[in-house]
């Protein structure tokens, strides 16, 4: 198939691209902040509001993964003179009204409320979006695909999450431990992520769905830390300090908090549409933690 992948040079994208190439003619169409050359890719420079080479092309499916503002899909499809074949849009989780009490199925309602700083943006944002594709892309035919993944975790993933305490683990020697936390979330391996993509291209039963896309296991900051400790090589837990911390005294000292830490940010989702419709299936998280543990050892041991 002949793949446009909007963004594409970071974490979920970019572990996107390298398993689609494999199978699969991709473009990246995206600011160009990072070559993908490497990966043997056709690499577009421009934005989306404008209308470059990537525009006038007919293209299998279009993968957006950078899609953040209302009016992103509307003008990325109203730009384009080539057909396209299959929308798919990387929404979040996130879009689900705040419940902590249900677990989310894909028709649960989406959050109607706005949220105040980056987080309520981001969330009001991917809520705008879901709505807009399925107005844009109804109203001109084109199939589409929404995928909601959980927390993303996994080699390349270069944000403060899981990296920063492997960082900690492997430079200090010392990891926190939340005295007070008691939330619960969900994450997902980043290449299972990037396999859903996969299965839902040209997938007619896909077209007009959403999907979750989460793990089986709960995870706590407590089985999120023995995880790791699991994960390291013995030699690199010599001498680890573990620092009792309330989440007051975290973000006070900078400690990162990257996951949902209370009971009212608990937000669960259940996965069992993509497991029926496309066949999903999802790491281990302990052997997930691994994987990402052995990639970015080689980052922070010189």
């Amino acid at each position: 198939m002949k793949l446009l992948v909007i963004g594409g040079s970071y974490f979920y994208g970019r572990v996107f691209v390298m398993e689609a190439t494999k199978e699969h003619e991709v473009t990246v169409w995206n600011r160009g902040t990072y070559s993908m050359s490497d990966f043997g890719v056709r690499q577009i420079q421009g934005d989306r509001h404008e209308r470059t080479a990537a525009c006038e092309e007919d293209w299998d499916a279009v993968i957006d993964f950078c899609a953040y503002t209302p009016g992103d899909v509307r003008k990325t499809i109203e730009n384009s003179k080539g057909k396209i074949g299959q929308y798919l849009l990387i929404s979040t989780v996130d879009v689900y009204e705040r419940n902590p009490a249900l677990i989310k199925t894909e028709d649960a309602p989406l959050e109607e409320r706005t949220f105040a700083g980056e987080a309520g943006a981001y969330i009001a944002g991917k809520v705008a979006l879901e709505r807009e594709i399925v107005e844009v892309c109804g109203a001109r035919g084109i199939p589409y695909t929404v995928l909601r993944p959980a927390v993303l975790y996994g080699p390349y993933n270069y944000a403060p999450r899981e990296s920063a305490y492997m960082q900690m683990l492997l430079q200090n020697r010392a990891l926190p431990r939340f005295t007070d936390a008691d939330g619960r979330f969900q994450v997902v391996y980043v290449k299972d992520a990037a396999y859903a993509v996969l299965r839902c291209l040209g997938n007619e039963t896909a077209y007009g769905r959403a999907y979750n896309l989460c793990q089986d296991e709960i995870v706590t900051y407590e089985s999120f830390f023995e995880a790791l400790r699991r994960a390291a090589q013995p030699e690199d837990l010599e001498g680890l300090t573990e620092v009792p911390l309330t989440l007051a005294q975290a973000v006070s000292q900078g400690v990162p908090v990257p996951f949902p830490a209370t009971a009212v940010e608990t937000h669960l989702c259940d996965n069992g549409r993509g497991k029926a419709e496309l066949g999903l299936s999802y790491t281990d998280f302990e052997e997930g933690m691994r994987r990402t543990y052995r990639a970015f050892r080689n980052v922070y041991v010189q």
